[in-house]
């Protein structure tokens, strides 16, 4: 299962494994603990070489990969990741969690993730799209609507996926919606771009409803954000249209803090600079809304402990991006609810903290309650899907529409991991709010089980 020098995909098995274990899911149905070592073994792994020419003429080699991780629930789907920190353990570790966050959705959808080690960072347009057409053409013969359906991840944006939809179309003959995110005049889905950080959002939303009994929601909250690019884009916008105050962002480089607020005119510039790659550094010696409400910057800090009291934590930059350290820096400045933007954006020793803040609570809402990447940020994958829906039936469903079905997944899926938290919880003390962690995997697990088992890969 757990292969050596694979430590992303045995942290993701781990924290699943363990917090089955944790709950009376194998009291309840034992047989259901010999599914494991089935569900994680990957269906597929797909490895090839990348060749293709810069603006120089010269050839460059890249690895290309898909992991086709289970394909019960629907065809395999996940994104394809271009970066330069792309192996086969970080891969399999997204296409693992990308099997229970599908699950999660409701949708009929598998799990699956691909990429490659290539860097779209400092390449031509023409060189990124040789990249991608060498690419695709790799990849071409193992996707399909009915088989694997790849959308964008980091470095993977519509400009990316256009180039390798068109390769694809050239090579089948076809048009067919075998890639999502793609442009809106070609079968791309309205609120796609912004679906991760506003379902995210919207789970978040639920959370502060339950723990408060419907007394508080994000107005007035203090919001702590990591990333800066599309999932904590709209996150952010979204926590300031709900009346939210956003203090921090951040990139690879460092984070900037604002303890007044960032705003709509900071997010916008951001916005329009992240397409040409520029840091946050540069972003806000360039641009004019960091005069008019400025900013501080931290060179290479992540926010966590910089960013003052906040009620409200949200990773959405890349995995293992908040420390045990951290986590018990949020807990000090009293942070009530940390839900994650990112996949696996906590490690298992911030998990731990969380967690056992939760469990030693004296009353509901007393302490930190932590929602993972798999539940959380599981609304892009839900609007790849509604996406993929529209491309089957030749319509474009408006904005309004969309966003209404994203809501309407997301609240499912918080109602969903609750109900099976309080159902599958060993815990004593019940003055407490339930593991939502323990409920995202029971629930997710549960689903794809029943599936294989239905058809015959374990019985």
């Amino acid at each position: 299962m757990v292969q050596p020098q694979e430590p992303e995909f045995e942290q993701a098995y781990n924290e699943l494994y363990s917090t089955l274990k944790e709950s009376t899911l194998f009291q309840k149905h034992p047989e259901y603990e010999k599914v494991i070592p089935v569900v994680s073994v990957p269906e597929r792994i797909i490895q090839f070489r990348v060749t293709w020419e810069d603006d120089q003429g010269n050839v460059q080699v890249n690895r290309g990969y898909r992991v086709q991780f289970n394909s019960a629930l629907g065809p395999y789907k996940g994104g394809l990741r271009l970066h330069p920190s792309v192996n086969l353990s970080i891969l399999k570790f997204l296409g693992y969690e990308q099997i229970f966050k599908n699950a999660l959705t409701g949708l009929s959808m598998g799990g699956g993730k691909g990429g490659s080690d290539f860097d779209p960072k400092g390449k031509s347009d023409n060189e990124i799209r040789r990249f991608c057409t060498a690419f695709i053409r790799q990849l071409a013969r193992h996707i399909g609507q009915f088989t694997d359906v790849p959308a964008g991840d980091i470095g993977t944006t519509g400009r990316e996926i256009g180039f390798m939809f068109g390769a694809y179309k050239q090579m089948q003959n076809q048009f067919e919606g075998v890639l999502t995110g793609k442009g809106l005049t070609w079968g791309g889905s309205l609120i796609r771009p912004e679906a991760t950080g506003y379902g995210l959002v919207y789970y978040v939303e639920k959370m502060i409803e339950k723990a408060t009994n419907g007394k508080e929601s994000f107005a007035g909250k203090r919001v702590a954000i990591s990333g800066s690019g599309n999932v904590a884009q709209y996150a952010a916008l979204k926590v300031i249209e709900l009346g939210g105050t956003v203090v921090s962002l951040s990139d690879s480089k460092g984070c900037i803090i604002c303890q007044s607020g960032i705003t709509k005119e900071h997010i916008e510039a951001i916005i329009e600079a992240k397409v040409k790659f520029l840091s946050l550094k540069d972003i806000i010696g360039e641009y004019s809304a960091f005069e008019t409400t400025p900013v501080q910057y931290i060179d290479g800090a992540r926010p966590w402990v910089h960013a003052g009291k906040v009620d409200v934590a949200l990773p959405c930059a890349t995995q293992n991006e908040v420390s045990g350290e951290e986590a018990k820096a949020l807990v000090a400045v009293g942070c009530k609810y940390l839900a994650e933007g990112s996949n696996m954006g906590s490690t298992q020793e911030a998990i731990d903290v969380f967690e056992a803040e939760r469990k030693s609570a004296s009353s509901v809402g007393d302490s930190i309650w932590y929602a993972p990447g798999k539940a959380a940020n599981c609304g892009g994958v839900a609007v790849s899907g509604l996406e993929m829906a529209q491309n089957s039936q030749r319509v474009q469903w408006t904005a309004e529409e969309v966003d209404k079905k994203l809501k309407d997944i997301m609240v499912n899926c918080f109602n969903t991991c609750y109900e099976t938290a309080v159902s599958y919880s060993a815990e004593t003390n019940k003055d407490t709010l339930p593991s939502l962690v323990m409920g995202a995997n029971v629930a997710g697990f549960v689903k794809v089980a029943e599936a294989m088992k239905a058809q015959g890969d374990w019985w």
